[in-house]
């Protein structure tokens, strides 16, 4: 099966990205499509943009030469459970030539196999939401959080933003001057960072900016958190509030003294962000032996999950390495789309 190929992609509700290829790790192929989540855009839309992105990754690929292909998606259970999803994407998967199965994963799972090869484990991902996923030999055991923005996703983009509002509301509540940090939600909220004379018209017009939109879109805010966190002591405090909140939903799921890695994912926790370097100090401080990684090519470790499958692999681990790099988190992290990142 020298000539064997794998197909991998990773499905986000901003982007769709896929990967094919070969045993040896050659790369032989990349697209890249839009949000392609059928629980945000619908299993059609998704559909499209699945197709795009696979047709792009395989465009200098003979199709017949792949024998095996995962997909990576939030909500992954839900597609597997919807009829009529399903046949989009099965649609999809046979438009672009191929003839192979393909399994659907969590994205939690794709997550972690980009991180590490070990077979158990911990998942934590903090972009717009937030969830850490225990990983007991290539399957998804214990979940934590990952409750959306009305009912959880603590420490994640949407908290940061929101508690960026809310620091400033008590601001304006107690007539204090907003700091450097609540000018920035100010401007990017209203327009201007200027306050009224009756502040109370400037806190009517922030809660109006706000409760007019869908509310997950506070996660916008949290890159502003994040910037001020370099020199702001109340944007230091939010952080540090955020890493104890992911570190305690971990906590949940993994045992203490486990020494099993911890795969960190989302654009919070990658990247070098000060959120990233609080969770890794904070994850460290709780599980002092226990290897950290970052999370790396979801589409890549999509594939590797493929590979894993077919009967010519017999060590799995040993391919790993060759589709995904596996370098500790050493405070500086890797990056992963925006400061956002996904849900």
């Amino acid at each position: 099966m020298s000539g064997t190929v794998v197909v991998g992609l990773d499905v986000g509700g901003t982007s769709t990205r896929a990967t094919a290829l070969t045993l040896t790790g050659e790369r032989l192929g990349t697209g890249r499509a839009g949000g392609g989540n059928p629980t945000s855009h619908g299993a059609e839309r998704a559909a499209a943009e699945l197709s795009t992105a696979l047709r792009e990754a395989l465009r200098d690929v003979d199709p017949t030469r792949v024998r095996a292909g995962a997909i990576g998606l939030a909500g992954a259970g839900r597609l597997r459970a919807d009829p009529a999803g399903r046949a989009a994407f099965d649609r999809a998967w046979s438009d672009a030539g191929l003839r192979c199965p393909y399994t659907v994963h969590s994205d939690a799972l794709v997550g972690y196999a980009s991180g590490t090869a070990a077979a158990d484990g911990t998942i934590l991902i903090a972009g717009t939401g937030a969830i850490a996923a225990q990983v007991c030999r290539w399957r998804l055991d214990r979940v934590a959080d990952g409750h959306g923005w009305l009912l959880g996703d603590a420490g994640s983009g949407f908290w940061l933003g929101r508690e960026a509002v809310r620091r400033l509301l008590a601001d304006l509540d107690a007539a204090r001057t907003p700091g450097p940090l609540g000018r920035r939600v100010l401007a990017t909220l209203l327009g201007d960072d200027q306050v009224a004379d009756r502040p109370r018209e400037t806190v009517d017009a922030v809660v109006q900016a706000v409760t007019r939109r869908p509310a997950v879109e506070l996660a916008r805010l949290a890159p502003l958190v994040v910037a001020a966190a370099e020199t702001e002591p109340a944007a230091v405090t939010l952080i540090e509030r955020a890493a104890g909140l992911l570190a305690d939903s971990v906590a949940r799921i993994r045992p203490a003294g486990a020494v099993d890695p911890v795969v960190l994912g989302g654009g919070l926790l990658t990247g070098g962000t000060p959120l990233a370097v609080a969770v890794t100090a904070e994850l460290a401080r709780r599980w002092p032996v226990a290897p950290l990684r970052p999370a790396g090519d979801g589409a890549a470790a999509a594939a590797w999950l493929a590979a894993r499958d077919l009967p010519v692999i017999t060590d799995p681990a040993a391919l790993h390495p060759l589709f995904v790099p596996d370098p500790p988190v050493d405070g500086e992290g890797v990056g992963l789309d925006s400061p956002q990142g996904r849900s």
